[in-house]
């Protein structure tokens, strides 16, 4: 699922539109790594996920790739997107609190990769969160 939350490890979301050109993803069996580094107030270790997903020709053919759900609270500021990768910013408030996300993913084949970055405001403190997302296609789907 990595590839449609493109941000899983923040746990936030980006509303999408249909992509016009197919991504320039190659089907087959996907591994996804993402780390968290968290700075702020309190010291928190960074996060590390890794998923598999298979992502099959019909996915990247449908209009529906990559749609994902916006977050209640939050409101997309800007989005560039074509075959090759989506460049996004987001606004998010919630409980007195507000985060300013910036994200970028890059579609390269059998490949992908992408950073967000999260700044979180709340009367916690302030927070950021810097997630590295790193796909590799490992082969045919199972």
């Amino acid at each position: 699922m990595m590839i449609r939350y493109m941000v899983v490890a923040a746990a936030l979301a980006v509303p999408m539109v249909a992509l016009a050109d197919t991504p320039n993803v190659t089907p087959g069996e996907w591994e996804f790594v993402s780390v968290t580094r968290i700075s702020g107030d309190m010291d928190i270790p960074d996060q590390t996920e890794t998923e598999r997903q298979c992502i099959t020709q019909e996915e990247l053919d449908s209009e529906s790739f990559g749609l994902i759900e916006e977050e209640q609270g939050c409101e997309l500021l800007s989005q560039d997107m074509n075959a090759d990768g989506i460049n996004y910013s987001m606004a998010c408030s919630a409980e007195g609190g507000q985060a300013t996300i910036d994200g970028e993913m890059r579609f390269m084949g059998e490949r992908i990769d992408g950073d967000v970055s999260i700044l979180t405001e709340s009367p916690m403190g302030e927070l950021t969160m810097n997630t590295s997302i790193e796909g590799e296609r490992i082969g045919d789907c199972g």
